[in-house]
């Protein structure tokens, strides 16, 4: 029972954390590993039964970004990488630092994307999902997120070897001058 509880608990923490998004948040510098384990708590019941989840985290600096906004793009990341898996399969979640930039990592062990659809993903409405089973939305939305926090999703795909996402984005944000 007590374990129950905590995990209840801890589930409304995350809900209300990641239900904050867009109720003018501020840019501000945080722990990108605690907004994946937020979303991964949030989502699990939805992966857990097909999806063994690995974590190969390293050492990230605090990320200027807001945070709520980048917990909905692992949420999409991670919610197609659960789906595009069949019965049983993997995700790993990987994280690194290059230079000033910091990266996120969704590969899953799915049948990949064909290279003649890879170039409309982030288009929105597209979907490569069955007729009333995907709005095709949640790649263009997190694309418009990663580009407001100056970054940039990669993709690497081919049949029959899965997908991985990675999302680059700057530890600091740049300076952009005062509107007149």
């Amino acid at each position: 029972s007590r374990e129950g509880i905590e995990r209840v608990t801890r589930i409304v923490r995350d809900l209300k954390d990641f239900s904050y998004s867009g109720r003018g948040e501020s840019w501000r510098r945080v722990d990108l590993h605690a907004g994946l384990e937020s979303t991964i708590n949030i989502i699990w019941n939805e992966l857990k039964y097909k999806v063994t989840l690995e974590r190969e985290y390293s050492e990230l600096p605090l990320v200027e970004c807001l945070p709520s906004e980048l917990n909905q793009v692992y949420m999409n990341l991670l919610l197609n990488a659960g789906h595009a898996i069949g019965e049983r399969g993997t995700i790993i979640v990987s994280t690194g630092q290059q230079d000033d930039h910091v990266w996120v990592q969704f590969k899953d062990s799915g049948p990949g994307i064909a290279p003649e659809l890879v170039k409309r993903i982030f288009d929105p409405f597209f979907t490569t999902k069955p007729v009333g089973s995907g709005t095709g939305l949640g790649l263009s939305i997190s694309y418009s997120i990663v580009n407001k926090h100056h970054g940039r999703i990669d993709v690497d795909t081919a049949p029959g070897q899965g997908t991985a996402f990675r999302v680059v984005l700057p530890v600091n944000q740049p300076i952009t001058a005062p509107e007149a």
